[in-house]
């Protein structure tokens, strides 16, 4: 833990700083003038400032914790941890002024993502430092605003990726996956945020790049795990650093003969027409989205457009979708988290679904689709609560069908 005296030292050095910003100025033009008068602070001080909030990091690994929170009023003081899933304060007495948080979070910024924080009021970033072991960790880091404070969540980027394997896929669905197979097509991960979409994304992309002779092109807010080159050429393309938007990185990637595209959020109209663009061009295209089931997914890909160019973008995704995989990690039985995944191949009775909208019909063919590895989000909870991993009140909270999660669960218990 960071000791007391330590504490006390930094802060009182911050005093003087926050003396320096007029009482008159508030909102955006108060974090300007923080934002000049870090940037004009000696190296070295800004070094030790640095130092002294990379110990809330370097506290993570024996929290064992996913996520950090500090700053704003919401964190009243305290810097927060979720461990497990369960965010709790940290247990000693460590206690921030608002204005001592906003010099802290405010140094750990470079001028250009300044820019885009007091323009949007919010910036997404990779963060990175050497752990005790000497190994470079990443973060990923969203700051924001909270009641004209800055406030931050960093979230550690596992170093090492799943194995392809321990995703448990099916055969077909694998297949659906590798661009040995499938050259082209649109495969979605979904859930919500803190699912797991990234590492999943990172799994099926390091198997691509072990298996293929290809040039794979990522595009993130911020980028999190760094893939080095196997068989592959792998580019790496920061949202607000290496390239303005998703959708101007996907637009881009064509003129850079790629085989693969990973959009890593497709979060607004724009970029997910532009994914079935470049997919419909011939392109093997990943992309995430915060939904929780193949059918939700669908759906909010053509309600994303007018009613007038709905039918169009429903035909367009049924003849380029490959595959959706929502998932949800659930708390196990001893302690750590168990994924749960729906899996929808795009078959032809799918795709004549997806087109004929009627999307309604595609849970049936899930449940019915064992042969293809599909399931549907029930089917794989009741599965691992007969493997013992989790508990009955888990399956039946995290399901999307109350109704049949309870059905399937009542016919296996005695």
């Amino acid at each position: 833990m960071i000791e007391t005296a330590q504490k006390s030292d930094v802060l009182e050095r911050l005093n003087p700083l926050i003396e320096q910003v007029p009482d008159t100025l508030t909102g955006i033009e108060r974090h300007v003038k923080i934002g000049e008068i870090m940037e004009s602070q000696p190296d070295d001080f800004r070094v030790e400032l640095r130092e002294y909030f990379e110990q809330f990091l370097l506290q993570m690994n024996e929290n064992e914790a996913s996520d950090i929170d500090l700053g704003g009023p919401g964190c009243a003081g305290h810097v927060w941890y979720r461990v497990h899933g369960e965010k709790s304060p940290a247990t000693d007495d460590k206690m921030f002024e608002l204005e001592q948080t906003d010099f802290l979070l405010h140094n750990i910024l470079m001028p250009s993502q300044r820019e885009y924080l007091l323009e949007d009021r919010n910036v997404d970033f990779s963060y990175s430092m050497k752990m005790g072991d000497g190994v470079s960790q990443r973060f990923r880091a969203d700051m924001y605003f909270d009641m004209e404070h800055v406030a931050l969540n960093m979230r550690k980027i596992d170093n090492e990726i799943r194995p392809f394997k321990g995703l448990g896929l099916h055969s077909e669905i694998a297949k659906a996956l590798s661009l040995s197979y499938y050259k082209y097509g649109l495969t979605l991960i979904t859930g919500i945020t803190g699912s797991g979409k990234s590492s999943t994304l990172d799994t099926i992309i390091d198997a691509n790049n072990r298996t293929v002779d290809a040039h794979i092109v990522i595009i993130a807010s911020p980028v999190e795990l760094i893939h080095e080159p196997k068989r592959s050429i792998v580019r790496h393309r920061e949202v607000g650093r290496d390239v303005k938007s998703f959708k101007e990185g996907a637009v881009q990637a064509l003129r850079q003969d790629p085989d693969i595209i990973m959009i890593g959020e497709l979060r607004d109209p724009e970029t997910i027409m532009t994914a079935l663009e470049i997919t419909d061009s011939g392109h093997k295209t990943f992309g995430t989205l915060h939904t929780s089931s193949a059918m939700e997914s669908i759906d909010r890909i053509i309600g994303e457009v007018p009613s007038d160019e709905q039918n169009r973008v429903r035909t367009r995704l049924a003849d380029v979708l490959t595959c959706v995989m929502s998932q949800k990690l659930i708390p196990s039985l001893n302690g750590g988290r168990e994924l749960a995944k729906e899996i929808m191949l795009n078959t032809p009775p799918v795709q004549a679904a997806i087109r004929n909208d009627n999307v309604s019909e595609i849970y049936q063919m899930l449940m019915e689709g064992s042969k293809h590895g599909m399931m549907t989000m029930e089917q794989s909870l009741h599965e691992l609560h007969q493997a013992g991993k989790i508990s009955k009140e888990e399956a039946i909270n995290n399901a999307n069908n109350k109704k049949r999660i309870k059905q399937l669960l009542n016919k296996t218990d005695f």
